[in-house]
């Protein structure tokens, strides 16, 4: 019985040495989805609705959904500044979507990036609000 005490106890302290080495990302990724927004959800919602629309190719996909992606994992670091300093929040989204499009402009025939910017939604129940506010 005191070896399965002991046995238990060693695992429990590697699993919480473990826990304490993911720190920030572990948090980040409570916050993030305590706050609704779950990066991969919203990438694949995304996706479905920017595939069809752009016409994107088989080799663009990949590469709009990693710049999605970043772009997403960057926007949830400054969510909480939604509330407390809509100011920083606002400057420092610009700064990040001018990154998205500076990256999705490299990928998209010029035609598609126009498709993309005409798709800008306030809706909230539209996923692509997310990549616009």
């Amino acid at each position: 019985m005191k070896k399965i005490l002991i046995v238990l106890s060693i695992a429990f302290a590697v699993t919480s040495a473990a826990n304490a080495q993911l720190g920030s990302l572990g948090d980040l990724a409570k916050t993030a989805g305590a706050a609704g927004f779950d990066v991969n959800k919203l990438t694949s919602g995304i996706m479905g609705k920017l595939t069809p629309g752009l016409n994107l190719t088989g080799a663009q996909q990949p590469q709009v959904t990693d710049a999605v992606t970043s772009f997403l994992g960057e926007k949830s670091k400054i969510l909480p500044l939604q509330t407390s300093d809509k100011a920083a929040y606002s400057s420092k989204f610009n700064s990040l979507f001018g990154g998205l499009k500076s990256k999705l402009s490299g990928i998209l025939l010029k035609d598609q990036m126009n498709k993309f910017l005409g798709m800008k939604t306030t809706d909230p129940t539209n996923v692509l609000s997310q990549l616009f506010h």
